[in-house]
């Protein structure tokens, strides 16, 4: 039996909606699922920290399927912040990863960026790129906003 389009629901969605699908994907190695989050764009782009720009679906699903080959990937989205406009949304965040070692569990820090655009299917990422990142980087370094009234 074909697997069903699992997340038809997101096609009203949010950019939060596809970006907690995206991170749940990642948590279950699924690759279906991690692609229905991605625009159907030839120049949608990827980069993970240290890695090369991969441009476009195909290049992108086969790198998630080699990663996938080695198990799911427990990244944990935080200290999000949000750009947004009538269509288009770019988050930029930490993720938190879990990683099993030989001396035990870890922890590793990535910055990321996740650009969003509103399509015709609705909502999907069209740019995640990652940058190794440190225990320092969980501190945002910046003016907080004064609000006038």
């Amino acid at each position: 039996m074909k697997r069903a389009k699992l997340h038809a629901a997101i096609v009203g969605g949010t950019p939060d909606d596809i970006e907690q699908s995206f991170y749940e994907a990642l948590h279950n190695a699924d690759i279906e699922q991690l692609m229905d989050c991605w625009a159907e764009e030839d120049d949608i782009v990827c980069v993970h920290p240290g890695g090369p720009r991969l441009i476009g679906p195909g290049a992108i699903r086969a790198n998630f399927e080699s990663m996938f080959a080695n198990g799911s990937v427990q990244a944990h989205p935080e200290r999000i912040r949000k750009i947004s406009s009538l269509a288009s949304a770019v988050h930029h965040l930490v993720e938190r990863v879990e990683l099993i070692t030989p001396q035990g569990a870890k922890q590793a820090f990535v910055l990321a960026t996740n650009v969003f655009h509103k399509t015709p299917q609705g909502w999907r990422m069209v740019v995640h790129h990652a940058s190794p990142g440190t225990p320092n980087d969980m501190a945002d370094v910046g003016v907080k906003p004064v609000v006038l009234h």
